[in-house]
């Protein structure tokens, strides 16, 4: 990858931290919807890729430790949207695959991958992970 190429694609990420709360998760789909418009996605895949989001978000909230962050990163490119999002534990028992809303993650996104990894030693704790992809509806593949 060259240098350009690099820049590029940091110039099109975009990186939303807000505290660990419910209350934050229409923030997260409104930036979800507004990303995916601007890479021209159909209308179906626009809500999939919210409500992905939404799920995959709310599945990290339940785990996050008590005033930590919840950071969402959107990487948009030609061939769709890779989302990241992570939140800080006090628990590694992470990811649930069995669960319902894992099974409603993996519908909505074309890829799902979770992890947990420790945390830096200070806060210390575990770094919850989700990463997921959604590629456009509209274009022909």
């Amino acid at each position: 990858m060259t240098t350009s190429e690099e820049s590029a694609r940091v110039e099109d990420e975009i990186e939303v931290r807000v505290g660990a709360d419910p209350a934050q998760l229409p923030v997260l789909r409104a930036v979800a919807s507004v990303v995916a418009m601007r890479q021209d996605f159909d209308l179906d895949s626009i809500a999939d890729l919210k409500m992905a989001v939404d799920e995959a978000c709310s599945m990290l909230l339940v785990n996050a430790a008590k005033g930590s962050v919840l950071s969402c990163r959107f990487r948009p490119s030609a061939a769709g949207i890779r989302v990241l999002a992570t939140a800080l534990s006090d628990t590694d028992e992470w990811p649930d695959t069995g669960s319902f809303g894992w099974h409603v993650l993996s519908t909505l996104a074309d890829e799902v991958d979770a992890g947990v990894a420790p945390a830096a030693a200070d806060p210390g704790g575990f770094t919850l992970r989700i990463e997921l992809a959604k590629r456009n509806g509209t274009v022909a593949g």
